[in-house]
C-alpha cells in the first residue's frame, strides 16, 4: 500500500485530502507544520508527498528543496498563490506538479493516482547493471535508464524527476515534433488544464543543465508555433 505525507497546516483541508486518499485505498500521515513535515520526510519513507506553500516554521520551497537532495519520490505542491513565478519556483526547486487552492479533491486524487503510476513504471526496473538498451549516447549526451543517470560531456547534469522524465522521451522519440498538450499528457499523466506553461519551465530548465549554449539548442529544439523536437 502506498504512502503519502501530507504537509498541510489547514487541519480540515488535511483531514478532508486524507479521507479521500485513504478511500482510494492509501495510507496517509499528516504534518501540520513545516518543521515537524520536513523532519517526517527526512526519517521515514514515503511513496509521495504533499506540500503546502505557506507553512508554520520552514516553508514548502524550503522542504521540497531539503527532500530533493535525498529522493525523487513525486512531491505535488498545493496553494493559494496563482502566480505564475512561484509556480516556476517551485518545479525549479523539483516538485513534479502545482494545483492552486481552492481544488477538488478528486482532481487531487487523480493527480496522485497519476505521478505514482508513472513513478513507479519509470523507476520499477531491476537488475545489477546496464546494458547497452538501457542507455542512450547521443554526442555529448550519455543518458543510464536504470539509475536514471544523465551526463554531459562526463559531467552528471542533476536533474529533477520531471526533468528526467521529459528528456528521456524525447530523447527515446528522436526527430518528431511534440506539442505542449502532447508533452504534459505524456509525463504528468492528464489533460493540460491550463498547465501548458508547466512544459515550458521543464524545457527551460533542461537546456541549462544539459545544453552547452541554453540560447542556442543541439538536443531540444523549439519548432515555433508547434512545439518541441529531440535533434539526433
Amino acid at each position: 500500500m502506498k504512502r503519502i505525507l501530507i504537509i498541510e497546516d489547514d487541519s480540515v483541508i488535511a483531514e478532508v485530502q486524507k479521507d479521500y486518499l485513504v478511500a482510494s485505498g492509501f495510507t496517509v500521515d499528516i504534518a501540520a507544520t513545516g518543521d515537524a513535515g520536513l523532519e517526517q520526510a527526512m526519517k521515514e519513507s514515503f511513496d509521495m508527498i504533499i506540500l503546502d506553500l505557506m507553512l508554520p516554521g520552514v516553508n514548502g520551497f524550503d522542504i521540497c528543496k531539503a527532500i530533493r537532495q535525498t529522493t525523487h519520490i513525486p512531491i505535488l505542491m498545493v496553494s493559494a498563490k496563482r502566480e505564475e513565478v512561484d509556480k516556476i519556483r517551485g518545479f525549479g526547486l523539483g516538485a513534479d506538479d502545482y494545483i492552486v487552492k481552492p481544488f477538488s479533491v478528486g482532481e487531487l486524487v487523480a493527480r496522485v493516482k497519476a505521478h505514482l503510476s508513472r513513478f513507479e513504471r519509470l523507476t520499477g526496473s531491476t537488475g545489477t547493471g546496464s546494458n547497452p538498451k538501457d542507455q542512450i549516447r547521443i554526442r555529448g549526451l550519455f543518458i543510464d535508464k536504470l539509475p536514471r543517470k544523465v551526463f554531459v560531456e562526463d559531467r552528471e547534469a542533476l536533474l529533477t524527476t520531471k526533468e528526467y522524465d521529459l528528456l528521456l522521451y524525447l530523447a527515446t522519440n528522436p526527430n518528431r515534433v511534440f506539442t505542449k498538450e502532447e508533452l504534459f499528457e505524456r509525463i504528468w499523466g492528464l489533460d493540460s488544464m491550463g498547465d501548458l506553461p508547466t512544459v515550458t519551465v521543464h524545457i527551460s530548465k533542461l537546456r541549462e543543465k544539459i545544453e552547452l549554449n541554453p540560447s542556442k539548442p543541439q538536443y531540444i529544439e523549439t519548432v515555433w508555433g508547434v512545439g518541441y523536437r529531440f535533434n539526433l
